[in-house]
């Protein structure tokens, strides 16, 4: 069982920046893909990045958002630099200990999310 802790959230200003962190439960935390999602209101929840052994992002936030992870932590990272509105979103960490990317369905694990508001 892996428990997920989402944190960094708020409110800001277009330009600005945040990070968000995700603290992960459990020994075998390593072994773990580690993405990030969001969903905005009245939409699909939405890949935005994902690391293992490789990193995905999704294409609108390529350049502005990175994802990192800190193993003796057991915590990944997204920050988010140069947001948008269209930023505006719950974010949610997920964790799959199987192959996976883009799919929410592929991932086992989630927190319970953090809002994230990027006013123009």
């Amino acid at each position: 069982q892996v428990q997920l802790v989402e944190s960094g959230g708020g409110m800001v200003q277009a330009g600005g920046s945040l990070r968000l962190s995700c603290a992960a439960s459990g020994r075998t935390f390593r072994s773990y893909a580690m993405g990030w999602f969001r969903q905005a209101p009245g939409k699909e929840r939405e890949f935005v990045a994902t690391i293992r052994r490789s990193i995905y992002y999704t294409d609108s936030v390529k350049g502005r958002f990175t994802i990192s992870r800190d193993y003796a932590k057991n915590t990944v990272y997204l920050q988010m630099n140069s947001l948008k509105p269209e930023d505006t979103a719950v974010y949610y960490c997920a964790a799959a200990m199987g192959t996976a990317v883009d799919d929410s369905r592929e991932y086992d694990y989630w927190g319970q999310g953090t809002q994230v508001t990027v006013s123009s």
